[in-house]
């Protein structure tokens, strides 16, 4: 209109808040706010200078898979990170499912650790090999920093790496090493602890064959005044009375054993105690928790030699637990205990026990009668895994109807029962998939005939925020795993064992999934070169064969399971480091080539 040209607006990404340009230090306060993952990513993809921000600021990572990514590449673009996780083999291996020498090595990450990482205060490293120059090397540029060191069912190291760690850091308040093989050389590393780190606060070595002397225990007591968890091996407890008196603030113990019977009325808590997990505890021994049952807030019994009644017994004086870990043979009447005390429960863990039906109790057992009435009684639940023997779509139903908080739901159906009561359960899991829409992880492991193609399409029909899943012995044709696929939109984790799918199939479903960054598959009808498997190849994805063995096609261990290598494996994953490199024999590198 006879004025100037108006200057061409600026339509950038960074003018994000209302058109007002934001200072650096202001926009790194406000990202450093940000702590969901998800929300990150999303928030370093809106420009460069967030992108940068987010490389600046980020505090923690999770590496889902220790071949994801290559480890300088990750340090490169965080280089100030203060916590790191790296989980390496499937989780298969903690079942038997992965041989030994299948890699996830931890040398190539704490190489670069030790030379880039000035800021790491934490790490943890599950499922991976560690050996002791490792821990040597680690601990010898980070200690001075290191506040938290977790070895998740680790192996490879033995307590000589131990005595590294616990002479080189000061300042560590977490030592984790739950369920690791460790090579045992002499308890002395407890006491270079004790000595070298007066702010421990956490100690886990539960369920390691690690021996331990109750002098060193002792003194870490009274030196660590600031312990409040303690999970050892086997160490009886008449000897720990001392260790027991020193350990003022104590909140957490797991471990002991009871060989001396005598001496337990000597045996006094710390007044603080609010978790407990004794091991090998009878029926003669469970007075001992009596005193103090009304504090409990977490109880694991699962490597007690409790009956049902018992369990009936303890629990009912237990009525403030938030987190319960049990054997089945808590049985059905057990679990009705549960469900009428304990109103607050969150977390409800019961695992597998002796498959011998001599040695169950008559009561032994969990069916859909003891599911209905936890799912009736305690509603506060957000995690549940429990392994049934017999199971309905009613009690699938009352969970969906109930259980509004599950976050994470874990089923496997044993095969000790002839007969199930209601197959398949397609009706249930539809509504506890539509009743429960908070759930993140699910997983259903089944007997042959448990799930129709119908019920594998309603699982991924409403599992829109699932982002983990475990599925076994379910659907009934290809066309059902299909079915599946097109609604797994948000799904980035996927395992499947015991299937009937082809390899064609498998290839084509995952293909479907937009998300998926891992899928690992054992079972199934498979080739002998894995050729099928080309067909969900593309950018980035690595695809990992393993084929059966011919020679233990047949075969059964003296347990009674098959070989590791009797059925076909598929490993697939996102990764950004190409092909791996440490691959044993039995693994064919299929894509890239």
């Amino acid at each position: 209109m006879g004025g100037e040209a108006p200057e061409a607006r600026r339509l950038t990404r960074e003018m994000s808040f209302g058109g007002v340009w934001v200072p650096e230090e202001m926009l790194q306060k406000v990202i450093g706010f940000v702590e969901d993952p998800r929300d990150r990513e999303a928030a370093s993809l809106v420009c460069r200078r967030w992108h940068r921000v987010d490389a600046l600021t980020r505090r923690h990572i999770t590496v889902p898979f220790c071949y994801a990514v290559s480890p300088a590449r990750l340090l490169a673009r965080f280089p100030r990170l203060e916590s790191l996780v790296v989980k390496g083999k499937p989780r298969a291996a903690m079942f038997g499912l992965i041989p030994d020498d299948w890699g996830a090595y931890a040398r190539p990450w704490v190489t670069e650790l030790a030379a880039r990482l000035e800021c790491l205060k934490a790490l943890q490293l599950r499922r991976m090999v560690v050996t002791d120059d490792d821990l040597a090397e680690l601990v010898r540029a980070r200690g001075h920093m290191l506040q938290e060191l977790k070895l998740d069912k680790c192996t490879g190291f033995s307590t000589d790496g131990l005595r590294h760690v616990a002479r080189s850091c000061r300042s560590l308040r977490t030592l984790f090493l739950e369920e690791c093989q460790i090579f045992d050389n002499g308890s002395e590393w407890i006491n270079d602890l004790a000595v070298n780190n007066p702010f421990l606060a956490t100690l886990n070595f539960h369920m390691t064959d690690l021996r331990v002397m109750p002098a060193d225990l002792e003194l870490l007591a009274r030196n660590c005044k600031s312990l409040i968890s303690l999970k050892i091996s086997d160490c009886d407890l008449s000897d720990l009375i001392s260790f027991f008196r020193l350990a003022t603030a104590l909140e957490e113990f797991a471990g002991g054993t009871f060989n001396e019977q005598g001496e337990l009325t000597n045996v006094k808590f710390p007044s603080r105690l609010c978790s407990l997990g004794l091991t090998f505890m009878g029926t003669n021994d469970m007075p001992i928790i009596f005193p103090f049952s009304g504090v409990l807030k977490k109880l694991d019994l699962q490597y007690t030699f409790l009956t049902t009644e018992d369990h009936c017994q303890l629990i009912a004086k237990c009525p403030n637990l938030l987190v319960l870990a049990v054997r089945n043979v808590i049985g059905d009447r057990g679990l009705g205990v549960v469900a009428d005390t304990c109103k607050k429960l969150q977390r409800l863990r019961i695992e597998r026990g002796d498959d011998d039906p001599g040695l169950q109790e008559e009561q032994g057992g969990v069916s859909q009668e003891g599911l209905t009435a936890i799912a009736v009684g305690c509603r506060e639940l957000e995690y549940i895994a429990a392994y049934v023997s017999d199971i309905t779509n009613g009690a699938l139903e009352s969970i969906g109807t109930f259980c509004k908080k599950l976050y994470d739901f874990r089923l496997v159906l044993l095969d000790r029962e002839e007969r199930i009561t209601d197959l398949p359960l397609d009706n249930g899991v539809r509504a506890l998939l539509r009743g429960c829409t908070k759930l993140g992880r699910f997983a259903l492991y089944l007997r042959p005939g448990g799930l129709s193609d119908a019920g594998l399409g309603y699982v991924g029909q409403y599992s829109g925020n699932i982002h983990y899943m475990l599925l076994g012995n379910v659907g009934e044709t290809d066309d059902g795993l299909i079915h599946f696929a097109l609604g797994c939109v948000n799904l980035r984790k996927l395992e499947l064992r015991s299937c009937c799918f082809s390899e064609r199939a498998l290839a084509l479903a995952i293909r479907q999934m937009p998300s998926l960054r891992y899928v690992w598959v054992q079972g199934y009808k498979a080739s002998q070169t894995g050729r099928d498997l080309m067909l969900m190849a593309r950018p980035y994805w690595n695809i990992e064969f393993t084929p059966p063995s011919p020679e233990n096609a047949d075969r059964l261990m003296e347990d009674g399971e098959p070989p590791v290598d009797s059925q076909a494996q598929i490993l697939a994953y996102y990764s950004l480091a190409g092909r791996r490199l440490d691959y044993p024999r039995s693994v064919v590198p299929l894509y890239p080539a």
